[in-house]
């Protein structure tokens, strides 16, 4: 009968050997606990340092049963690596970084999420480091010992902008999500912001409302909002109806509680309105939430729709008509991009880029339908009102320039020019009954 075959695989990467059999005494009598050596490894299992390190580094020619008794010795002694070390000889952390702002904010808990369940798909660990706390932590992030610890970082800053494009000449691969900071020197992968709130007002258009508001303008420091507004004002532009700029209602911080404020403004000032845009979920929550609370009835009296199909949205009592930005393919297209970069190869060769990035032959300018990416010129916005209205997979290329892992390695170029990928939204309409 023919032996199994053991296929584990040694995946014990921690910060720290915390797993450990033998003990040593300090002077106050107490035990300690002594770090499990590759030595240790090897003196249990039977076999040479060298066997332990192919075994430990998932060097193919090891022989089964030899396999097994070094993974069983690891499991019994609790031996971890230290990841510092590794990287220092290797030269290679395999460890993304990512760093996001607000993770109160269902949108960005979501977001690390998928991008974290890309990293592991991939082959990669990840560390968390937050931004949007301040500049000076952005800074950090970027320069700081987070830095030495990583091979390429997926980074969604709040207070860099465009202007601070030199703040990212690093050594290191990064991939920048979001519109907050516009630059073409590095890879980008953004939303479709501009045409998710178009499709959202033009649905309401579409069931019979005609005064409708939108909530969330001038929000503090989301980059975004100033797209979402154009794309309210576009919808109404296209659909013939006029803008009221009075219906426009402000909202410094996107949660629950100004979305309820938003309601108070709107009978404060006695507007009277039949749908309500917002630009977020948190926002349409407190919207809906307020109006059951006054007595107006949603669908029935007011319809609501949100932005970011998040899971309370979901699960909302009415159901909550949202923008779903995607952010699965968000997140897959962010990782692909950063792990194409740390492995020094073209992003259009890598198969889950393929359809979405254009070979460095295709040509500067290509307009297509929908469902497949189109191409625009470095210096043209891949924001452009032309671009969301249209519900482009927009993709922009800049000139070519050598990878951060050729650059550093010396190997040839052949990696062209950074990206900026926009992903599309699409409405995700839900039946909703009113609330009593």
């Amino acid at each position: 009968m023919t032996a199994r075959r053991d296929d584990r695989r040694y995946t014990g990467l921690r910060w720290i050997a915390l797993d450990c059999n033998d003990e040593q005494m300090t002077e106050d009598g107490m035990a300690a606990q002594r770090h499990v050596t590759m030595n240790d490894v090897a003196k249990r299992a039977g076999v040479s340092l060298k066997t332990v390190s192919n075994v430990v580094n998932g060097y193919r020619f090891v022989r089964d049963a030899t396999r097994r008794k070094v993974l069983d010795a690891i499991d019994e002694l609790g031996y971890s690596v230290n990841v510092v070390a590794k990287s220092l000889r290797e030269g290679r952390s395999n460890v993304i970084g990512i760093s996001l702002p607000d993770m109160r904010l269902p949108y960005f808990a979501e977001l690390y999420s998928c991008l974290a369940g890309e990293a592991r798909a991939a082959g990669r660990r990840v560390i968390f480091a937050p931004s949007g706390v301040s500049r000076t932590n952005e800074l950090d992030v970027l320069h700081g010992s987070f830095a030495s610890l990583i091979d390429g970082l997926i980074l969604s800053p709040k207070y860099l902008t465009g202007g601070d494009a030199d703040k990212l000449n690093v050594d290191y691969p990064i991939v920048l999500i979001g519109e907050q900071m516009r630059t073409n020197a590095r890879d980008r992968v953004i939303t479709e912001n501009e045409h998710g709130i178009y499709r959202a007002t033009a649905s309401l258009v579409a069931k019979g409302c005609r005064r409708i508001a939108v909530v969330g303008v001038g929000g503090k420091g989301v980059a975004s909002e100033p797209m979402r507004l154009r794309g309210y004002r576009h919808a109404l532009e296209d659909t013939g109806i006029a803008l009221d700029t009075s219906l426009e209602i402000p909202a410094d911080i996107w949660y629950q509680p100004a979305g309820a404020d938003a309601v108070g403004v709107l009978f404060r000032d006695g507007l009277r309105v039949d749908g309500i845009v917002c630009m977020n979920d948190l926002l349409a929550m407190g919207v809906m939430q307020e109006l059951r609370r006054r007595g107006v009835l949603v669908p029935d009296d007011v319809k609501v729709v949100g932005y970011d199909d998040s899971i309370d949205a979901q699960y909302f009592a009415p159901s909550l008509s949202s923008v779903d930005p995607d952010l699965r393919s968000v997140a897959r297209t962010a990782i692909a991009l950063l792990c194409a970069r740390i492995d020094g190869v073209d992003p259009s060769s890598i198969d889950a880029l393929r359809s979405v990035i254009p070979s460095p032959n295709a040509s500067s300018q290509t307009t297509v339908s929908s469902v497949a990416p189109s191409v625009t010129a470095a210096s043209e916005s891949s924001e452009s009102p032309a671009a969301s209205r249209t519900g482009s997979y927009v993709v922009s290329r800049t000139g070519s320039s050598r990878s951060d892992a050729a650059a550093n390695s010396g190997t040839p170029e052949s990696v062209t020019g950074y990206v900026t990928v926009t992903v599309p939204s699409k409405l995700v309409e839900r039946e909703s009954t009113a609330v009593r």
